[in-house]
């Protein structure tokens, strides 16, 4: 029973390393998935020594077996998401009906959001199937923030339509540490 948690908990280890790797990866990380694939397989192969040696037991097959899928890629996405590297770009469609009590403080959304710390926030006209709209894009710091600058979204426009994206690479424009700065002032009581 003992050895059979051992290869539970070093095969759920390496697979959480390897999901939170492959996401490092994805992001462009260039220097910290090498360093962190070194670990990862360093557990990989103590792991499947140990199940390789002990693999007529079948409890040794199922801890391997759930170590790897029902624990190791749930906890790789938790770790990842509890981390949440990178930022967040938020396209913002509201309707603009200053008649429509639902649409009354569209036109004020792009500053309210300024005021809450969001700096990096472009505003453009355009037009929809059903009259005028704004649109937002909002780069939000950091990506945890994602779900905070959701809720305001919505308590200020119910109807928003809202798309988010991550950017990979950022270069030129408002955005600067100074932003950064900024947003964390403004939201360090939250």
């Amino acid at each position: 029973m003992e050895l059979a948690i051992t290869i539970f908990v070093l095969n759920a280890l390496y697979i959480s390393i390897n999901t939170f790797r492959t996401m490092l990866v994805v992001k462009g990380h260039r220097y910290l998935a090498p360093i962190v694939a070194v670990v990862e397989e360093l557990i990989y192969v103590m792991a499947l020594a140990i199940a390789l040696q002990h693999i007529d037991s079948k409890l040794n097959i199922a801890a391997y077996a759930i170590g790897f899928g029902g624990v190791g890629i749930y906890i790789g996405i938790i770790i990842e998401d509890r981390i949440a590297l990178g930022y967040v770009n938020f396209q913002v469609t509201v309707q603009i009906d200053p008649n429509n009590p639902m649409h009354e403080h569209s036109e004020e959304l792009p500053e309210i959001l300024r005021e809450k710390g969001y700096g990096g926030v472009t505003v453009s006209h355009a037009d929809g199937r059903s009259g005028p709209r704004l649109v937002l894009s909002i780069l939000a710091p950091p990506r945890k923030a994602e779900r905070r600058l959701m809720e305001q979204i919505k308590e200020i426009s119910p109807d928003a339509f809202i798309m988010v994206q991550e950017p990979i690479e950022l270069s030129g424009g408002f955005w600067s540490k100074e932003v950064d700065k900024r947003y964390h002032k403004a939201n360090k009581n939250s």
